[in-house]
C-alpha cells in the first residue's frame, strides 16, 4: 500500500476533491439527461409545429417519412403536457430509485427481506404493479371509452338488469332481464361508456397524479427542509415561517378560485395541490436533517474542509432519503382521494376518465346499476389502502429505528 493510500482522514484535501468533481456527473444523472433530452425535443416539436387537432406522433412520422411504419406499429399517440411531465417523472423513478436498487444488490436483498415480512404490503405492491402497468400500457392497447347511448346501462358479465332500464340489450334476454356480455365485462354507464375501459384509463390519471405531484412536492420539500436545517439562524427562521404560511393556506379555496378563472383540468389540480402540499414534507425533512447534522461524521467532514454543498449532497440527503421516501409514499393516497372527491362533487374536468368522474356519473343510477359506482369505488379503495400498507412497510424496511421504537 502506498503512502498516499495510507493518508489519514483529517489529511484529505477536500477542496481538491470538490474541485475535481465539481462538473462530474454520476452515471444515473447522465442517463437521466439522455432520457430527458428527447422528451424535451418532442415537447418543443409538439408545441411549435403540431396543431391541437393533429396527433403528435402521427405528424412526426409524416415529417420523417416513416408514416407507413408508424401506421403499422399503431403509433398515433398524441401526448399532452401532463403526459410529458409523467414520462419525465418516470425517468426520475427509473434512474434514481430502480437503478440504484440494481446497483446495490446486497442492500436490495436486505430491504426486500425486511419488506416481505409484511404480507399485506407484498400483496399491496402486487396490486400497485397492476395499476401501474395498466395505467402505462392500457391506453396504448385499448381504445378510449366512447359515448354510445344505445349501449347504456349494460350489466357486467354474470349479472343482469331489467330490460326496461336499457335502450338496447347487447347480451342475452331471459325472463325480461338483460344479461351482461364480454364486450363490456364490467358493464357500461348511462352514456354507454365501458366501465372497464374507463377504469383502465383512470389508472393512468391516478399514476400521473401520484408521480407528478409527488415529484414536485419532493423537489420543493427536500430543498427547503435541507437548506433550513443546515443553514440555521435567520434563514431557518424565515423558511419555517414561510412553511407555516403555506400550511395555513386553504388549498381547496385556492383550487376553487383557479377553477373559476381558468376552468377545470388535471394540470391545475396537480399544480395547486403540489404547490400547497410540500410544507409538511419540508418540516419532516428539516427534522431528519437536523438529527443527521448532529452526527460526528458531519462534524468531521466540516472540520476537514468539505464544502457545505458536498456535505448536504453526499451525507445529509442520502442519510435522510429512506425517511423521505416513506413520507412521500404516505402522501399519495391523499392526492388520489382529493381528486376523487372533487370529481364526485362536480369540481373536476368532466371529460377526464378518472375514477372520481366515473363514481359521480353513476350516483344517480345506483338503485338499478350499482356497478357504475362499485367497480371504480373498489379499485380506488384498494389503491389507497395499498399505498398506506406500502408506506408502513417501507417505514419498517428502510427505517428500522422506527420499528424498534414501536416495539418498546
Amino acid at each position: 500500500m502506498t503512502k498516499q493510500n495510507r493518508d489519514r482522514f483529517d489529511a484529505v484535501d477536500w477542496t481538491d476533491i470538490d474541485g475535481s468533481r465539481r462538473f462530474r456527473f454520476s452515471n444515473n444523472t447522465i442517463g437521466l439527461i439522455a432520457t430527458t433530452l428527447p422528451l424535451v425535443a418532442l415537447f418543443l416539436y409538439d408545441w411549435r409545429f403540431v396543431g391541437e387537432r393533429e396527433a403528435t406522433i402521427e405528424r412526426l412520422g409524416r415529417d420523417l417519412g416513416l408514416s407507413p411504419a408508424f401506421e403499422t406499429l399503431g403509433l398515433d399517440y398524441d401526448p399532452g403536457g401532463i403526459d410529458f411531465a409523467f414520462l419525465f417523472t418516470l425517468s426520475l423513478f427509473v434512474w434514481y430509485l430502480v437503478l440504484p436498487l440494481y446497483q446495490h444488490p446486497r442492500m436490495t436483498r436486505y430491504y426486500w427481506r425486511e419488506f416481505k415480512r409484511n404480507r399485506p404490503a407484498v400483496v399491496s405492491l402486487g396490486w400497485l404493479a397492476v395499476v401501474f402497468v395498466g395505467g402505462l400500457l392500457g391506453p396504448l392497447v385499448l381504445n378510449a371509452p366512447q359515448q354510445d347511448v344505445l349501449a347504456g346501462h349494460q350489466p357486467p358479465v354474470f349479472l343482469s338488469i331489467d330490460t326496461a332500464n336499457v335502450a338496447q340489450c347487447l347480451g342475452e334476454v331471459q325472463a325480461g332481464r338483460c344479461h351482461g356480455t364480454w364486450e363490456y365485462p364490467l358493464g357500461t354507464t348511462r352514456g354507454g361508456k365501458g366501465v372497464f375501459k374507463t377504469i383502465v384509463y383512470g389508472m393512468t390519471i391516478s399514476m400521473q397524479i401520484a408521480f407528478i405531484t409527488t415529484t414536485i412536492v419532493a423537489a420543493i420539500g427536500i430543498s427547503v427542509g435541507t437548506v433550513s436545517a443546515y443553514a440555521g439562524g435567520w434563514v431557518d427562521e424565515l423558511l419555517m415561517r414561510f412553511v407555516d404560511l403555506v400550511l395555513s393556506f386553504p388549498t381547496l379555496l385556492m383550487f376553487l378560485l383557479i377553477l373559476y378563472i381558468y376552468g377545470a383540468g388535471l394540470g391545475m389540480f396537480i399544480l395547486v395541490f403540489s404547490l400547497f402540499a410540500w410544507g409538511g414534507t419540508a418540516r419532516y425533512v428539516r427534522s431528519k436533517s437536523l438529527s443527521v447534522a448532529e452526527e460526528t461524521y458531519i462534524d468531521a467532514a466540516r472540520l476537514s474542509g468539505a464544502s457545505t454543498a458536498r456535505i448536504v449532497r453526499r451525507h445529509v440527503v442520502p442519510n435522510t432519503a429512506s425517511s423521505i421516501v416513506t413520507q412521500l409514499t404516505l402522501l399519495i393516497p391523499g392526492f388520489l382521494l382529493a381528486e376523487a372527491q372533487l370529481a364526485f362533487l362536480g369540481l373536476g374536468d368532466s371529460e377526464l376518465p378518472s375514477w372520481g368522474q366515473l363514481i359521480s356519473a353513476g350516483r344517480s343510477d345506483l338503485s338499478f346499476a350499482p356497478w357504475i359506482v362499485l367497480a371504480p369505488g373498489i379499485v380506488l379503495f384498494l389503491t389507497i389502502l395499498a399505498f398506506n400498507f406500502l408506506g408502513d412497510a417501507l417505514l419498517d424496511a428502510l427505517n428500522p429505528e422506527a420499528e424498534a421504537e414501536r416495539e418498546r
